[in-house]
């Protein structure tokens, strides 16, 4: 899967076609993207979703999308990275300190669901996205409070139409701490672990969360859950209070064979040599 890279902190890209440009890929920013003209598919992670002139795109680094053209397309991208807004908090209100606009993008509704911009709301985009674009020739762009305040203009418009559509945005602020706390208190658990599981709990796309694993613990997320239960499989063992039969039936496991193997595959032995080896 190709993944696309950005350094400058704001990017307002223009253009039109008739084949998408690139494959299905990800990115390490924030993308708002706008229809100008045209229609297709818009393949969004795993859902196609119809587009027109008019639509909106809200895309966080991780989602995964595609353009099928049908008819050719004019599209605006609005492209920042996570600095654009963190260097601006002196501009921004008390409301988007809580709710970021980087929150609000990785909303998992916005994959799914296609906003309806009713009037003025529709005419009020297009015109913000006009306004972008017609001072994008200026070189400090990215610096630029007009063009911040536009941008924060098209959040109000997602939210108040996302409100009108009674689809009220859940948020999806969380910490390293409780992601942690969330996997140390249903390890037990393996259906609630999953990173399925766990990415809906947190509101987030699935794609966004394993990525955010990486990034911010060093590790998968599938080897850090390995890791914790291996380990917490081995001080049951060392214990020897516990036959495995009943440690297999604590962590989830069908039987005791497929606890045995699973332990065998990350600790290159069998749980009754690790016991010797105590």
């Amino acid at each position: 899967m190709r993944r696309l890279n950005q350094f400058e902190t704001l990017v307002i890209h223009e253009f039109e076609e008739d084949k998408f440009h690139l494959p299905a890929h990800t990115h390490t920013y924030y993308e708002l993207i706008y229809i100008v003209s045209g229609y297709g598919i818009h393949e969004l992670n795993d859902n196609m979703i119809p587009y027109k002139a008019g639509d909106l795109f809200a895309l966080a680094p991780e989602d995964r999308h595609y353009f099928d053209i049908k008819s050719r397309t004019r599209f605006v991208y609005i492209k920042f990275t996570d600095s654009y807004f963190s260097s601006k908090k002196n501009l921004v209100t008390d409301d988007l300190v809580l709710n970021t606009p980087q929150s609000i993008m990785r909303e998992k509704m916005l994959k799914e669901t296609l906003l309806k911009l009713d009037e003025p709301c529709a005419t009020i985009l297009k015109n913000t996205v006009n306004n972008i674009t017609a001072y994008n020739c200026r070189k400090d762009v990215s610096t630029s409070p007009i063009v911040f305040y536009q941008i924060l203009s098209i959040f109000g418009l997602i939210r108040e139409t996302v409100k009108g559509m009674e689809l009220p945005i859940r948020g999806c602020t969380f910490n390293d701490n409780q992601v942690l706390s969330y996997i140390h208190e249903n390890i037990y658990s393996p259906k609630s672990i999953q990173s399925k599981a766990i990415a809906q709990h947190f509101n987030i796309a699935q794609t966004y969360f394993s990525a955010y694993f990486k990034r911010n613990f060093g590790i998968t997320y599938r080897d850090y859950i390995n890791n914790l239960k291996v380990q917490l499989i081995e001080k049951r063992i060392a214990g020897k209070n516990m036959p495995i039969k009943q440690i297999a039936y604590e962590f989830g496991f069908t039987d005791e064979s497929h606890l045995t193997n699973y332990f065998k595959k990350h600790k290159k032995m069998k749980p009754s040599e690790y016991v010797k080896n105590q």
